[in-house]
């Protein structure tokens, strides 16, 4: 299964970015805290390089714990702001908003060496498709500033939202880049969600989750569905299709309904905290 997904809109964004980057004082770009690198975007990598960064790893409640705290001091190494979050909590926006002072403190000494005060910080919120950029500048600003939804493509505009005196955010249409080289990432991606379900071979993609959950977090499938993991991914899959009742007319197993499940069930995190790409292989 190849997976690539570039509709004629991101190039369009992307170009958009590279225009507005002269506006803004940081760049804010959210990943998956699942898979943290494949779901950043070298094209955002590139526009930003010479913004003051911030990382925001979404969803680490979705993610492994020990994964999380090993990726947070990654990105700190790399030289960048980071935090982890469920952009969904208003609770945790305080530390947001200290880090995003922390990242642009320079930046206010200049302005005020230069005589001018209380400049809102202008953040650039970037990130691949269904991440969760939405959803975030929703919480931090308490209100519905922008359309989201649990799918990707939902933002296809620029929106500049006034959060406070302090922050201006300027949100952004999630972009993928062109191709994928590394066809796992891009597996990755789709099992998260990047990428629409409708483009992709789903039994396939939870053939690949399957045989990834048996190496790495054994006993998950079997909690969560009664199944034995031993043995072929297409077993496993029988097996929850089977648990699950899935079946068509005549008494057929429908395999593409259990591997929604399963996709489903990963996604939503009732399969667990699963992070499916670990640091030690980085």
């Amino acid at each position: 299964m190849d997976v690539q997904w570039y509709p004629g809109h991101m190039t369009k964004a992307r170009r958009q970015m590279q225009e507005d980057l002269s506006l803004i004082d940081l760049l804010i770009e959210l990943v998956d805290a699942r898979a943290p690198l494949s779901s950043r975007n070298p094209d955002i990598d590139e526009l930003g390089k010479n913004k003051a960064r911030l990382i925001l790893m979404n969803k680490g409640d979705l993610a492994d714990e020990r994964e999380n705290r090993n990726w947070l001091s990654y990105f700190q190494n790399q030289g960048c702001y980071a935090v982890v979050l469920d952009s969904r909590r208003s609770g945790e926006m305080k530390d947001v908003q200290s880090v995003i002072r922390s990242a642009c403190a320079a930046k206010k000494e200049r302005d005020l060496k230069r005589g001018i005060k209380n400049r809102p910080v202008r953040a650039m919120v970037a990130g691949i498709p269904n991440v969760g950029k939405s959803t975030f500048i929703n919480t931090f600003s308490g209100k519905a500033s922008t359309k989201t939804g649990n799918r990707p493509g939902v933002t296809r505009g620029k929106q500049w939202i006034r959060l406070n005196k302090e922050v201006e955010l300027l949100d952004t249409p999630g972009i993928l880049w062109p191709k994928f080289e590394d066809q796992t990432a891009a597996r990755r991606l789709a099992v998260t969600g990047a990428i629409k379900d409708e483009l992709l071979q789903t039994e396939e993609l939870s053939l690949w989750l399957i045989d990834y959950l048996q190496a790495s977090y054994p006993g998950f499938l079997q909690e969560r569905y009664g199944v034995d993991e031993e043995g072929e991914a297409v077993s496993v899959l029988e097996g929850i299709a089977k648990a699950r009742g899935c079946l068509k007319k005549g008494e057929e197993l429908d395999y593409a309904k259990a591997a929604s499940i399963l996709l489903d069930d990963y996604r939503s995190g009732r399969l667990g905290r699963i992070t499916l790409e670990r640091y030690e292989e980085h």
